[in-house]
Parts: C-alpha cells; structure tokens; sequence
C-alpha cells in the first residue's frame, strides 16, 4: 500500500487543474463546485484544494495521523483525507449547503450534526386551548428563528398569514385533525379554506380506521382528495399517526401516499398514544425513497432527539419545542 503522502499528490495532481477556476469563483461561489476548502501540505507547497469528494475513500486509513488546525475562516490547515470535514469545519459543509449540496458525506463516526435546523422545524401550537397571544408569539418566534413555518388549527390560519406576510416562513394548516375521520369531502372542502386564508402547507390525517380495515381504496381516495385540492402549489404532507399501525400497515400508507403523490408523509399529530420514533422515520424513508419528504413529529423536545431523526432519514421536524431545540 502506499504511503499517504503519495496517495495526498495524487489526489492534489488530480484537483490541480481545477485550482484556477475555483479560486477566481471564489469559495462556495461559480467554479467551486460547492467543494470544501482546505489546505494540503506537501513537498511542492500548501495547495488549496476541494476534499469533500476524496475525503471518504481515504479517511478510514488516515483519520488521525496527521492533526490540522482548524483556521478561523472555517477551513483546515492541513487536510489528511479523513472524511471529517462535517465535524471540524461545520462553516464550510454550510457553505456547500447554501451553494445547492443535499446530501454531505463523511466517514464513520461523525455524532455531530449541524444544530442550524430551525430552516428544518414547522414550529407548531395545536392545543385547543391556544390563545390569540401565544400565536403571535409563535409567529414572532418563527421569524426571529427562522423556522420553515407555524403549524396551526384552521382557525388561525388567516391571522398568521397576515403576521408573517413578506417573511420567508409558510403558514401550515391541519386538516381533518386530530382523528382523520371526516369524509374525504369534507377534507377538501377544509383544504380550499385554509388555502383561501393563506396556508401554503397542509398536514392531513390520513383515514387511519380505513386504513386499519385495510380498506385502501378509500385511503388512497382521501388522500387523492386533499392532493388534487392542493395542486402543485400548496405542500401536502400525510400524517399516519404510526402508534397506532402495524409495521405492515405503516408500509402500505407510505406506499399509497407515494403514488397518490403526496409531498411528505408525517408520523404523528402529537395526539394519539405515541410520537415519532427512529425506526418509524428510517422505516418510512425505506418504503418512500428519496423523492419525497418525511415529516417526523410528536414528542421532540431536544436537539438531541431531532439530530436523531433527521439522521434516520427526515426533513422535516414537527416540534412545539423548537426555540428549544435550536436553543433559544
């Protein structure tokens, strides 16, 4: 096998090529390629160059042979391939975030996880007893944190609409909530109302009786009813409530909300006997695939508790707890 360093001017006489474009792109800019800046020391010289592509393919060979120091600008000062690039330089995996990467490599090992989720969390007050004050401060907080959008019942829809109009943040609206078992009509006709006060998400709950009765038709027309009512402007998310499910049911939802076309499916309303679980995400993330997204929600209240899910497979986070869990 050979010796590292040789392995390292190898990969450098590979990227070199590339230097020239890259540095008049500047970092994470047209010509980067979105890739990692670090340094590499080397009997030519400390050549600038991206890693994010080799650091994987070496990293469990080298990984602590040869320490850098992480610089202030977020990149190292010597790169030893070892694949930790998530874990020593977050500022710079950012940098290939904001530049268009969705997914980030790294070798084994790596427990950090980026704890800049809030762009992740639908910061969500259900409870019946919600007051006009505590949803002006869930708007307040949802701009302040910048939080993907409120989750709230119907009723509100309208008023967080206009509190947080010329923000970034969507108004998410529950549809036949909590128990998912109005008609399919009657979900729709909930849908076009709270898309005609401004909600741009939708979070319904699936027929979870049918779907126990395995009566799938009817949930593949329930959830086709609020999909089509939704068109492609209004995000449609489905919420299994997966503690009341089967194994076998959780995957015969996912694979019916995935034809019918629905954006997301959810875990839970956060009401019933249980939230969302890491097997519940990784299993739905199995059956869904990477087209769609998965909405893991019910009894997150720590970062902890979010990395974890968002580890298994989700991209989204229901959580009442978010200024917490972003730790506000």
């Amino acid at each position: 096998m050979q010796d590292y360093k040789d392995i390292v001017e190898q990969v450098v006489k590979e990227v070199v090529r590339r230097l020239g474009e890259e540095r008049a792109g500047g970092s994470g800019g047209p010509g980067t390629h979105g890739a990692v800046r670090t340094t590499i020391g080397t009997a030519a010289g400390t050549r600038a160059q991206p890693v994010g592509q080799f650091g994987g393919q070496f990293g469990g060979q080298f990984a602590g042979q040869v320490g850098g120091q992480v610089r202030g600008d977020g990149t190292c000062d010597v790169c030893v391939l070892c694949g930790r690039c998530a874990e020593r330089v977050p500022r710079a995996v950012e940098r290939i975030k904001s530049a268009g990467a969705s997914r980030i490599s790294s070798t084994l090992g790596i427990a950090t996880v980026d704890k800049d989720i809030a762009p992740l969390i639908d910061h969500t007050l259900l409870k019946p007893d919600a007051s006009r004050n505590e949803i002006e401060k869930l708007c307040r907080e949802a701009r302040e944190f910048g939080f993907a959008s409120v989750c709230v019942n119907p009723f509100w829809v309208r008023l967080c609409s206009s509190l947080l109009e010329g923000t970034r943040v969507k108004v998410a609206s529950v549809v036949g909530f909590p128990l998912g078992a109005d008609k399919k009509e009657v979900k729709a006709y909930e849908t076009r109302r709270a898309i005609l006060d401004g909600a741009r998400e939708i979070d319904m709950v699936m027929n979870i009786g049918a779907m126990k009765s395995e009566d799938y038709r009817s949930v593949e027309d329930d959830m086709r009813e609020v999909k089509e009512t939704c068109g492609k402007a209004v995000i449609t998310k489905v919420i299994l409530e997966t503690a009341l499910l089967t194994d076998p049911e959780k995957v015969r939802a996912c694979e019916i909300a995935k034809k019918v076309g629905m954006d997301f499916v959810k875990t839970s309303t956060g009401f019933g006997p249980g939230g969302a679980t890491v097997e519940d995400v990784r299993l739905m993330r199995s059956v869904v695939g990477e087209e769609m997204g998965i909405k893991a929600a019910g009894g997150i209240r720590d970062a902890e508790t979010a990395a974890k899910m968002i580890e298994a497979g989700a991209t989204r986070i229901g959580a009442s707890a978010s200024v917490k869990i972003v730790g506000g």
